[in-house]
């Protein structure tokens, strides 16, 4: 008998069911401000839990006063010389600092309406919907809150001003988690110098929050498990419930066939991925597809194994020393997360 494979999986998504699914994956349902740990040898953590739990109170609380809402919204000043009344809160840090953490918690401490998404699935949502309908749906909102905020190109560079700029007219706040400063983003990937304007106008209105750390994944052990041989691999796979077993050259031809905006959809109901022959993935193209699936999995906790090359040679040097370096070794660290999770089983 055959074994499940992602590859024979075309998932179909409408745009209601995209709206619907802005929430946080499956892995942050129960995260809280409450169970977020700050490591004691990094004082920023405790001061960015405090930081969120502040911004959350503020979407809480009504305007005062007689000036009008959007005066107060968009006011400076505030203690310590912050920007307590920017609309936007940026949570700027490393790899495994609990980032996503907080933001998921801010979420779930803010009342409905609210939409959750990764940048990635923000962008698909207006392609899906178009511009002046993702604001129309996304300005009743009382919070956005975006997960790895990117900007990989010009034309997401000024769409996601202009999306924010309307939003935040319209009273939404906005949270936002990445691994670049506001003003920095696109350096690297595209001629930001061109688009200067438009990156500043943006991060103007984002209070930055800075987390200091190491990634907690890798505290105990840095490296991925050591690749299984492909008779293992096809065993393992055939005796864990509701696994999948891929040939790793043709998931990178399927992934290129079906939209990112799904692919949280083909692993919905996996347990463990199971892929055969890994190796260095061939260009850009490719490697970007494997980002946003490796994104799906880690959302909804999937474990890993493979057979081939080790995790770390998934990237070749070239791709790691770019501009899309950051996303990268983000996949690399939450694939050996993944890995490990089924090391031992």
């Amino acid at each position: 008998m055959s074994m499940p494979r992602l590859v024979d999986r075309h998932p179909e998504l409408g745009s209601d069911e995209l709206v619907a699914a802005l929430t946080p994956p499956p892995r942050f349902d129960e995260v809280r401000f409450d169970n977020y740990v700050p490591n004691p040898a990094e004082p920023s953590q405790a001061a960015a839990v405090a930081a969120c739990r502040e911004f959350a109170a503020g979407i809480a609380r009504p305007a005062s006063g007689g000036a009008s809402w959007l005066r107060s919204l968009f006011g400076r000043g505030g203690r310590n010389g912050h920007s307590d009344g920017l609309p936007g809160l940026y949570l700027d840090g490393g790899f495994g600092v609990g980032k996503t953490h907080l933001l998921a918690s801010l979420w779930h401490e803010v009342e409905q309406p609210k939409a959750y998404a990764t940048f990635v699935e923000l962008t698909n949502l207006v392609g899906v919907l178009g511009f002046n309908e993702a604001v129309r749906r996304l300005s009743g909102h009382r919070l956005l809150a975006i997960d790895e905020f990117e900007l990989d190109d010009p034309g997401d560079t000024m769409l996601v001003t202009q999306l924010l700029s309307r939003l935040t007219d319209a009273g939404v706040r906005v949270a936002a988690t990445s691994n670049t400063l506001p003003d920095k983003l696109g350096e690297g990937r595209f001629a930001a110098v061109d688009f200067l304007r438009e990156i500043h106008a943006m991060a103007e209105r984002f209070r930055v929050v800075r987390i200091d750390g190491p990634d907690y994944r890798h505290r105990d052990q840095p490296e991925p498990p050591e690749p299984l041989d492909e008779d293992e691999l096809a065993e393992r796979a055939r005796t864990t419930p509701a696994a999948t077993f891929d040939d790793f050259e043709r998931l990178c031809a399927h992934l290129q066939r079906v939209h990112p905006s799904k692919y949280g959809r083909m692993v919905d109901d996996v347990a463990a991925v199971h892929l055969s022959g890994l190796h260095t993935v061939p260009n850009q193209g490719v490697a970007l597809r494997v980002v946003a699936l490796a994104d799906r999995l880690y959302d909804r906790a999937v474990p890993v194994r493979v057979s081939g090359e080790p995790l770390s040679a998934l990237f070749g040097e070239e791709m790691l020393a770019g501009g899309y370096r950051k996303k990268y070794l983000r996949a690399l660290s939450r694939l050996t997360a993944l890995s490990r999770e089924l090391a031992t089983s």
